[in-house]
């Protein structure tokens, strides 16, 4: 006869065999009201046009450019086309350029150069 003692040590009470028991989620939402969770803050947009249109409105004009380089050369001529990586530099002397956009430190309008500010030192 097996001993019916309330102390005894039964295998189904082991802690490994414990059955687990999970609360219906729909029962806990009908009791806990919803909160209005404030929405994060979106990221902005990895690319804002800007870039493009300043790059397309000089290729329509055929505006002369100066392009400064990392190393401070300076290339002189028109943006004939532009991608994600490269600038195409086309010029008047020399030989047409295809410039990679990492080794660009500034550019801008060559007019800009012989402005108001007299000078053109960059």
């Amino acid at each position: 006869m097996p001993n019916r003692n309330p102390g005894a040590y039964r295998p189904d009470d082991a802690p490994g065999n414990r059955k687990l028991i999970r609360p219906n989620l729909s029962e806990l939402a009908d009791r806990y009201p919803t909160r209005n969770f404030q929405q994060r803050k979106q990221v902005p947009p990895e690319q804002t046009n800007a870039e493009s249109y300043y790059y397309l409105k000089q290729m329509a004009a055929k505006t002369p450019m100066v392009v400064v380089l990392n190393d401070g050369q300076e290339v002189r001529g028109w943006i004939e086309w532009y991608d994600k990586g490269c600038l195409k530099v086309n010029r008047d002397r020399g030989p047409n350029l295809l410039i990679p956009k990492g080794s660009i430190k500034y550019l801008f309008k060559q007019a800009e150069e012989e402005g108001p500010r007299g000078g053109g030192n960059r």
